[in-house]
């Protein structure tokens, strides 16, 4: 028991380090998301997801998107899974543009004890429709690996969670390795054995194509058929 918190806390210390390492406040925004997933098959789960980000001190729209994808059970503890998102950005030109983004990804999870850690390794391609210059015209891909980790309280419908998001640009030359980071914490309460809400509070920080930090507070809403 004393070894899995100080496990606990070891995380966490990790995963906020870099915030107290020159985090600077740009910009603060309100992310809202309602997710609904059914079981297609004992292997196969589907979810179709909407999302509305708001920037600029939460006083403007950044984006708003739809999603769909499907889950494959590979193993008991990995599972591989594709999905498509069509999202209205707001663009340099003070208007909103179309963009595609195709994913494929591949996510573990075990559980030991009352913890849930799970990793996701995820592979992004972007199209956009609004082009300030020859390269806007070409997909741009992204690996993203995702760290989580929850905590299923026993006594009560509260799960706290922690995880850690790494954005690493592909296939094109970069300034840096890493692109963009994002840290979150959270915690998800369950209303009944299908209906869930959930809130969080993300930094952000976006290297590319200038350093940047976001101090998000995301709620979501999540619903299993």
């Amino acid at each position: 028991m004393v070894l899995m918190i100080k496990v606990r806390w070891c995380l966490l210390f990790a995963l906020f380090l870099p915030l107290a390492a020159g985090a600077q406040d740009d910009d603060f925004g309100i992310w809202y998301s309602a997710t609904a997933k059914v079981g297609v098959s004992n292997r196969v789960d589907a979810d179709i997801s909407a999302e509305l980000r708001t920037f600029n001190n939460a006083g403007k729209t950044e984006q708003g998107f739809l999603e769909a994808g499907v889950d494959y059970k590979l193993t008991d503890f990995l599972s591989a899974g594709a999905s498509y998102r069509i999202t209205e950005a707001f663009e340099d030109d003070l208007k909103y543009h179309p963009q595609h983004k195709i994913f494929f990804e591949l996510k573990s999870s075990i559980k030991p004890g009352n913890f849930t850690f799970q990793g996701r390794a995820r592979y992004q391609t972007r199209f956009k429709t609004y082009f300030q210059d020859a390269d806007d015209e070409i997909p741009d891909h992204t690996l993203r690996i995702r760290l989580k980790a929850i905590y299923r309280t026993p006594a009560l419908p509260l799960n706290p969670f922690v995880y850690s998001e790494t954005f690493i640009p592909l296939f094109r030359k970069s300034e840096r390795f890493i692109g963009k980071n994002r840290f979150a914490a959270g915690v998800e309460y369950k209303i009944t054995g299908r209906h869930s809400i959930e809130a969080s509070y993300l930094f952000q920080r976006d290297w590319l194509p200038k350093l940047s930090d976001q101090q998000i507070i995301n709620f979501g809403y999540n619903f299993k058929f």
